[in-house]
């Protein structure tokens, strides 16, 4: 990946569109070499898909719970983490080191649909304990890791 490459990331994620023609107004690269690039970097799996995004609150699924999940589990922790994504709600989890085995993030319609998502993780077998946490307000979110960073800082990390 070189610096270019790194541009188009960081645009993608500040524009929150891949429109060359939206990349190259804010890169002023050509709009044939957007196409190119763009081309490659899906090629090699750094662009996964081209997906529009939502805004939790307004489609009604503004309640967002934060899940640690401790378990005990004799499948592998992929295994288990498909039981945990099968649950309606969930959006995101991650396996993690420590005390707690997975945290899962869900996006909920109401704070009453918790009780529901609670219920269905501790009926998991070697679910042990879940801690959950209402979140109050969004302060951030952002799928898109390059536009939290300054671009000097991600040339820097990550061209060749």
């Amino acid at each position: 990946m070189d610096e270019r490459d790194v541009r188009l990331l960081k645009a993608i994620a500040d524009l929150g569109t891949g429109s060359p023609e939206a990349l190259h107004e804010e890169t002023e690269i050509p709009v044939s070499t957007i196409h190119y690039r763009l081309n490659n970097l899906r090629d090699s799996g750094v662009i996964e898909n081209d997906l529009y995004d939502f805004d939790h609150e307004a489609l009604g699924l503004g309640v967002t719970v934060l899940v640690e999940v401790l378990a005990d589990y004799e499948c592998s922790h992929e295994e288990f983490a498909e039981r945990l994504l099968d649950i309606e709600g969930v959006t995101e989890a991650f396996f993690t080191m420590g005390e707690t085995d997975f945290v899962v993030i869900a996006r909920l319609s109401s704070s009453d649909t918790v009780e529901r998502l609670i219920s269905e993780f501790e009926a998991i077998e070697g679910v042990e304990r879940t801690n959950s946490t209402f979140t109050i307000s969004t302060l951030r979110d952002e799928s898109r890791a390059p536009a939290t960073y300054e671009l000097d800082t991600l040339i820097e990390e990550l061209t060749d």
